[in-house]
């Protein structure tokens, strides 16, 4: 049976579909093919306002951008298995984490809801899909978030040293990993990463994300705002937690301006943020895994060099890498993860850490949605 899957991941930045295929079989994923299936930006808006804006949040517009994101999964698949050169036949499932348009992890209630249908995506690639992967965890009195540890314990964990993975998306999380075997892996959400640094600099140079990070690099940061922000109850909070653009968000950011003397100049804004990304990452480091002596980096925000100078620094003696020297490159780690978490779910196998989420013990994620017609799966 073919160990090939395909991972699809649509993270916070909205940038749009992660799609990659890896070989799983063995220790080490072999990535095979991997591309990024752009949003259009009426698409993008369309997210932005059902992610950011409860009031937006209308049943009809749910539905359509559930089915609309589900085809645009499904174009996805088919552009990877084109630049790959083989057929549907050859992969054994689709792992697909669809788009967080809502994370609630706390109240009475607690949901997450991800969109991007997985019927339409087995209809259209043929392709058994495994989706809905936080909310078993959910139920299991976890939040749901983060699933990647898991991977990155596989993956990434070395018995002769403590290591770190930091993911740096819309949001940042990390990953801590001891070298003792007998301590568990953990790991939560560290606050924002990419989100407002992009929402920054959309709102006062109408550009997608600030390229290198070098007009935050060509700011100051300004110590008043900085101070603000990482009064947060957020930041202090001890985990298991979890967070998103429900939190995190413009709206956040606007309300911390109004309280400095005078207006900053928006680049130092950008410097700030920035400062805000890298200080909250080290910060939980620091007080959660003070003996991690080397930080492997993935996610889009590896590639801001000015977000990973001041990342450096903030990390102190600390040695800084990329997830690429270990044989991943950082822009496809979620998606090769998220690739393995289907194949952990068709083999019957755990996906979550309860040391992460807080659930009360290990389960198997997700739904499965057979590909091939109605006779697969019997």
């Amino acid at each position: 049976m073919s160990e090939r899957y395909i991972g699809l991941m649509s993270g916070t930045s909205l940038d749009g579909v992660d799609a990659v295929l890896a070989d799983l079989q063995g220790g080490t994923p072999r990535l095979l093919a991997a591309l990024t299936h752009p949003f259009p930006d009426a698409l993008r808006t369309r997210l932005r306002a059902l992610a950011e804006d409860p009031v937006a949040a209308a049943i009809d517009e749910l539905g359509a951008l559930d089915v609309t994101l589900g085809e645009r999964f499904a174009e996805a698949v088919h552009a990877l298995l084109a630049e790959a050169g083989i057929g549907p036949e050859a992969v054994r499932a689709i792992g697909s984490h669809g788009q967080t348009v809502r994370h609630r992890p706390g109240g009475t209630a607690p949901f997450t809801l991800q969109i991007g249908d997985p019927n339409v995506i087995a209809e259209r690639t043929g392709i058994t899909t495994v989706a809905d992967l936080r909310r078993r965890d959910m139920a299991a009195g976890g939040q749901g978030a983060p699933l990647a540890p898991a991977f990155h314990a596989a993956v990434f964990r070395d018995p002769g040293e403590d290591r770190a993975v930091v993911n740096i998306g819309g949001m940042a999380n990390v990953t801590v990993l001891p070298a003792d075997p007998a301590r568990a892996v953990s790991g939560f959400d560290t606050g924002p990463g990419n989100a407002l640094l992009d929402g920054w600099i959309a709102r006062h140079q109408g550009v997608a994300r600030d390229h290198n990070g070098a007009w935050a690099a060509g700011g100051q940061a300004v110590p008043a705002l900085l101070q603000g922000l990482l009064a947060d109850a957020y930041f202090a909070a001890p985990p298991p937690k979890s967070t998103g653009r429900e939190q995190f968000h413009m709206r956040w950011l606007d309300a911390a301006l109004p309280a400095l003397d005078s207006p900053p100049a928006p680049a130092d804004v950008q410097a700030t943020l920035a400062e805000l990304t890298a200080r909250s990452i080290a910060a939980a480091i620091d007080q959660h895994a003070p003996g991690t002596g080397r930080v492997l980096v993935c996610g889009g925000g590896a590639y801001n060099t000015d977000l990973m100078a001041r990342l450096a620094q903030a990390l102190g003696a600390r040695t800084l890498q990329s997830t690429a020297e270990y044989g991943i490159a950082p822009e496809w780690v979620e998606g090769v993860a998220f690739a393995w978490l289907a194949r952990q779910t068709l083999a019957g196998r755990p996906g979550n850490l309860p040391a992460v989420t807080g659930a009360r013990s290990e389960r198997v994620l997700g739904a499965v949605y057979w590909g091939g017609g109605t006779d697969e799966g019997k």
